[in-house]
C-alpha cells in the first residue's frame, strides 16, 4: 500500500489523478473496478506471485494460485479491458526466464509464465487489428519479489554476472515497458522481449 501511495503521489506531481485498485488481479471484483475505469490506452500485467518449492512438494491449490494470478488474470483483465481500448493501444506482460530456463524451486511460477507468454501470442494475433500485445522478460532485479526465494544472494549474484556487468534496475525493465506501449513499436506483435543485460546469451 505504502509503494501505491508513492508512485500515486508521483502521478499527482506530472498532473494526473492515479485510482488506486487494491485486490487479487484474478478475482472478479477487481476485473469489474478496471472495466468501470472506461478506456484504457495500455494495459500493463505487472502482478506476479508464486509458491517457490521442488515439484513434489507442491499441492493443486498452490498450481491453481500461481496459474491463477501469473496467467490467467492477463486474460481476465484483457477480457474486461480490450473491448474499450482505443485502435493503437497497447497490452504488455511481465515474464521472467524461469518460462524457458529451469531455475531452483521455480516449477509452477515458471510454467505459470511459459503459459503467459503463449497468451501473448493468442492474443497479439486475435488483437492485432486494433492493439498490440507483447510481452518484457528480466533478468534478475533486486526488489522485494526475491526476498520469497530461499536462495535470494545467490540469485543477485548470478544476474549481476551478465556481459554488462550489473544488475537489471526496475528503471531498465521500465523503459521496455514503455517503448512497447509507444507509437514506435506499432509493427512489434506477440514479441518477448528480453532484458537482461545479456545473461541468457551465454553458453
Amino acid at each position: 500500500a505504502a509503494a501505491a501511495e508513492e508512485t500515486a503521489e508521483e502521478l499527482r506531481a506530472l498532473g494526473t489523478e492515479p485510482v488506486l485498485v487494491r485486490g487479487n488481479v484474478s478475482s472478479e471484483r477487481v476485473q469489474n473496478q478496471v472495466r468501470e475505469l472506461g478506456p484504457l490506452d495500455v494495459l500493463v500485467h505487472n502482478a506476479a506471485t508464486g509458491v517457490i518449492r521442488p515439484a513434489l512438494e507442491t499441492e493443486d491449490k498452490h498450481w491453481d494460485w500461481t496459474l491463477g494470478a501469473n496467467a490467467r488474470a492477463l486474460l481476465a483483465l484483457t477480457r474486461v479491458a480490450a473491448p474499450q481500448m482505443p485502435d493503437g493501444s497497447s497490452i504488455v506482460a511481465l515474464t521472467s526466464q524461469g518460462s524457458q530456463r529451469v531455475l531452483e524451486g521455480y516449477v509452477l511460477v515458471g510454467t505459470s509464465k511459459a503459459a503467459l507468454e503463449a497468451l501473448v501470442r493468442y492474443l497479439a494475433v486475435e488483437l492485432a487489428p486494433r492493439i498490440r500485445v507483447n510481452a518484457v522478460s528480466a533478468g534478475v532485479v533486486e526488489t522485494g519479489a526475491l526476498d520469497h526465494f530461499p536462495n535470494r544472494e545467490a540469485m543477485l549474484e548470478l544476474g549481476a554476472q551478465n556481459p554488462v556487468g550489473r544488475l537489471v534496475t526496475p528503471e531498465d525493465v521500465a523503459a521496455a515497458v514503455t517503448f512497447l506501449c509507444s507509437p514506435e513499436a506499432d509493427m512489434i506483435r506477440g514479441h518477448v522481449l528480453v532484458v537482461d543485460g545479456g545473461y541468457s546469451l551465454k553458453a
